[in-house]
């Protein structure tokens, strides 16, 4: 099995507390997942973010319906939580997401290790890409549900409400 990884990160000029209070929230992945992959999740809410709680989801990749169950490993706020699949279409994923404080805000990073069955050929062809692009539409959708939400409220609560 050939383990790769992938990594992204965006800066927004809100507190690490505000950002993480966002991500704690499971609804807010409805809003920054791509409208192309019809994400749905199917865990009745709310959902109490925790290490050992599990997610299951309905989406569409290509078209192809797909279910997908993660489970969250690691959950220490407000500096990083860790999801793994533990059923859906990779061999391996696990994403790490990690909160930072940084001059003026927070660096948001995504690690994602990641495998996928017949490698050689989807890899390539899909998965890369698709991942460039869904990651891309999601640092677009936080910074504008985030600073959107930041410029019409308080400072003191989540970017995102």
């Amino acid at each position: 099995m050939r383990i790769r990884e992938f990594e992204s990160e965006l800066i927004l000029p809100l507190s690490r507390e505000q950002v993480f209070l966002f991500f704690a929230d499971a609804t807010n992945l409805e809003a920054i997942t791509p409208p192309w992959l019809h994400f749905h999740i199917l865990t009745p809410m709310p959902i109490e973010m925790r290490a050992g709680v599990q997610i299951d989801y309905r989406l569409k990749i290509h078209g192809w319906p797909v279910r997908w169950r993660s489970r969250i490993s690691v959950w220490d706020p407000p500096h990083r939580f860790v999801d793994e699949q533990i059923l859906g279409p990779y061999r391996l994923w696990q994403h790490t997401h990690e909160f930072l404080e940084v001059s003026g805000g927070t660096r948001v990073r995504d690690h994602v290790r990641y495998a996928v069955p017949m490698d050689w050929l989807l890899h390539r062809l899909f998965v890369r890409r698709d991942l460039e692009e869904i990651f891309r539409y999601r640092a677009m959708a936080i910074r504008r549900h985030c600073l959107q939400s930041h410029a019409s409220h308080a400072t003191a609560g989540p970017c995102c409400t």
